[in-house]
């Protein structure tokens, strides 16, 4: 299977992250764009990531992670409408940027979910970010 520039594990920024604070949670802002088609074939790029998604939720959960939120892009708010190109959003919240870089370098990650990750997304941006307020602090 041919392994997109953009979509490859290989991309994630390890040194960058692990230069960065760890001393606090760090929610994960993944845009993502699919493939019309799998690339193997075997149904949309959607249903690619539905596979991915049931992979991976059990690996994010036992580092200590949760999927906050997920949904389907609808329409651009602010901005040129039609230029941004993304399909799907998720927020997925990390004890640790440490627990993040844990995931996405193992080898099960690696060898069950990342294979369905680059079958069905065309481009995959994950954002590491800070929190500086959140409603659901102490909650």
């Amino acid at each position: 299977m041919k392994v997109e520039a953009g979509v490859s594990v290989k991309n994630l920024n390890v040194i960058e992250l692990e230069a960065l604070s760890d001393e606090a949670p760090v929610l994960m802002v993944n845009l993502m764009r699919f493939k019309e088609k799998a690339s193997s074939g075997d149904g949309t790029g959607w249903e690619a990531y539905e596979k991915y998604s049931a992979a991976t939720a059990p690996m994010i959960k036992a580092r200590g992670g949760t999927i906050v939120w997920a949904g389907r892009v609808e329409a651009v708010a602010l901005g040129v409408p039609g230029t941004d190109g993304w399909d799907f959003v998720a927020l997925v919240r990390y004890p640790s940027r440490a627990a993040f870089i844990d995931m996405m370098t193992s080898d099960e990650y690696v060898q069950l979910a990342n294979p369905h990750r680059i079958d069905g997304i065309a481009e995959h941006v994950i954002l590491a970010t800070r929190e500086t307020y959140s409603k659901f602090k102490g909650a």
